[in-house]
């Protein structure tokens, strides 16, 4: 059974900074998968955040560049998401994703507020 668990998420002022992890510790071959942080707001569809390929490039939804950056450990079987510069628009339920072919992947979400 595939598990991803998140954590990191909380309650942040605007400017803040937040560092989301994924543990895919029950992945295997997990440096064969595509990993992805994706994000749902109350009301709206899930969007993607960022990706990372197996090789370490990385895409970022045009909302985040320059704030967020996304990077893999794959001895750890974990994913991570650093973000700064935090918006209220930036309030959502953060999902990680991991993905080779059809293996398609989800974890539960973590909840990030950005409130003053």
């Amino acid at each position: 059974q595939v598990q991803l668990v998140e954590s990191g998420g909380g309650l942040v002022q605007p400017g803040g900074s937040l560092r989301l992890s994924c543990a895919a510790s029950t992945v295997i071959f997990i440096s064969t998968y595509a990993m992805g942080w994706y994000r749902q707001a109350p009301g709206k569809q899930r969007e993607l955040v960022a990706t990372i390929t197996p090789g370490g490039s990385t895409n970022y939804a045009d909302s985040v560049k320059g704030r967020f950056t996304m990077s893999r450990d794959n001895v750890k079987k974990a994913a991570y998401l650093q973000m700064n510069s935090l918006k209220p628009e930036d309030t959502a339920v953060y999902y990680c994703n991991v993905v080779r072919g059809s293996y398609n992947y989800w974890g539960q979400g973590t909840q990030v507020t950005v409130s003053s």
